[in-house]
């Protein structure tokens, strides 16, 4: 025993990259012993912390907040009322209820950027103490067992490892004739140095990002077109949850061209014109790429050093982290299991656990619950739809529209709906939540798929008088099949 943990203590673990599957399972390796460096070019927290995740869904908040104003008026709350002129009313309160909501994109900007730098520091505050060693620079494998980081100076320090773990992530794709410029053709990563609305948004993409970011400006004040090469928004999501998105985005203005491929993105005298595939051009102020991500791979020892990776460039690993070559490692985008910050973390804490002689269990992807942040958001955990049609697994669904639940009425929330599925026998499959804040809402339905529970048992649970959860039960009880004798 004492052997063990002798050599547990020696061992020398270095990441390559410090997003949540990096600092993770830099946490874990400390915590078994292990002397750890983590080798991060961005600053502590990688992409997802600095210009992906926090950034992006901090500048969805601030539009969340014009969406709630929004519907102050089916509430009663009117934001237009002349100011009184009786001298007992306080006028500078009136004034301020009386101010149309308008947003300061520069200020809005400032503050995502400072609160995304504020959570790099605290990840690098926590690491440093708990007695990682931390290098700012690019890292690059010299064989399976030597990391060599060059800092942005140029001075370089090799690290000899006895484990080894990939987390580089990844970096949006360019489409070829739609290089950024950073001005007025922009990826995702900067769109935060902008300092006024776009008057004109184009969003090439209808996945996530491209959603998710067309529905933020859209709420924000801008007139956005979102051109989409698939049939709808949202193509690998519940159906039915796109059909929301879409009704919700056409009904506050938004332009939607199904079925159009961009070819290129150009810039004009004052803006961008998108040309599509059959010739048609879309003008506008500014335009969003978001035609997905490759992973950060190349240029990094990885083949050299024997680690296999996929035609599409991403690092092949099994469910326990481990890659083609024994002591590394890899958790992540750059992996392409799931572009999820939640299931990067886990990769990252499973493969330090497996690597360094702890119990582990297997990545399982059945209870990850995963979140699209529009509005309404869209929540999903456990088996789709397609999924369970697509293996012919036999199960039975519900459904209730948000409209029927009384909380959501008293919220003047309209749209969205929660969807269960379970097997015959009464086991829950999986579930989806559009709601606002659904996000919040999936947990107790990850917990039944995670727990094989029943829908009668969830069912059984008591839920808050009114509540929006309360809609989960209701779905439940929907689905019980009386048992006869």
């Amino acid at each position: 025993m004492g052997t063990r943990d002798q050599d547990l203590q020696s061992s020398r673990v270095v990441i390559l990259g410090g997003g949540p599957g990096g600092y993770e399972s830099a946490l874990v390796a400390r915590r078994l012993g292990a002397d750890v460096t983590v080798v991060e070019r961005l600053g502590l927290g990688g992409s997802a912390v600095l210009t992906d995740v926090v950034p992006s869904k901090t500048l969805i908040a601030t539009a969340e907040w014009m969406t709630i104003a929004d519907r102050a008026p089916d509430l009663g709350i009117h934001l237009d009322a002349p100011v009184p002129a009786h001298p007992r009313i306080d006028r500078t309160r009136a004034i301020r209820e009386s101010e149309q909501h308008r947003v300061d994109l520069g200020e809005v900007n400032v503050r995502v950027k400072a609160l995304a730098a504020a959570q790099s520091a605290d990840v690098h505050a926590r690491l440093e103490r708990e007695g990682i060693r931390m290098v700012i620079g690019s890292g690059r494998l010299e064989g399976p067992r030597r990391v060599v980081a060059t800092q942005p100076d140029g001075r370089e320090h090799a690290f000899d490892a006895d484990v080894v773990l990939v987390s580089t992530g990844a970096v949006p794709r360019v489409l070829p004739g739609g290089e950024p410029d950073g001005e007025r053709i922009l990826t995702w990563t900067q769109l935060y140095e902008l300092t006024s609305l776009p008057e004109r948004l184009i969003v090439v993409g209808s996945g996530v990002t491209g959603a998710e970011f067309a529905g933020a400006y859209l709420a924000l004040g801008s007139e956005v077109v979102l051109v989409s090469s698939r049939d709808r928004v949202l193509p690998g999501e519940d159906a039915d949850a796109a059909d929301v998105i879409e009704e919700v985005f056409r009904g506050q203005g938004m332009t939607l061209m199904a079925r159009s491929r961009a070819q290129s993105a150009t810039r004009t005298a004052d803006g961008v014109v998108v040309t599509l595939t059959d010739g048609r051009t879309v003008e506008g102020s500014h335009v969003l790429m978001a035609v997905g991500s490759v992973p950060s791979t190349s240029g990094i020892g990885l083949v050299e050093a024997g680690v296999r990776l996929s035609t599409s460039g991403h690092v092949e690993v099994d469910k326990v982290s481990r890659t083609s070559v024994r002591g590394v490692y890899a958790a992540g985008d750059c992996t392409g299991v799931l572009p999820l910050a939640s299931v990067a973390a886990m990769q990252g804490r499973i493969a330090m656990s497996h690597a360094l002689g702890d119990s582990v269990m297997p990545l399982s992807l059945r209870t990850v619950a995963a979140n699209i942040f529009t509005e309404p958001e869209i929540a999903t955990v456990g088996y789709s739809e397609a999924q369970l049609t697509a293996a012919g697994s036999r199960y039975v669904t519900s459904t209730l529209a948000l409209a029927q639940n009384p909380r959501a009425k008293m919220l003047g929330m309209r749209h969205g709906f929660v969807k269960l599925f379970a097997h015959p026998a009464g086991q829950v499959l999986g579930g989806v939540v559009v709601a606002p804040n659904a996000s919040e809402l999936i947990f107790p339905i990850t917990l039944a798929v995670s727990h094989r529970l029943t829908a009668d048992e969830v069912a059984s649970s008591f839920t808050v008088y009114p509540s929006v959860s309360g809609s989960i039960a209701e779905v439940a009880r929907m689905l019980h099949q009386r048992q006869d004798d």
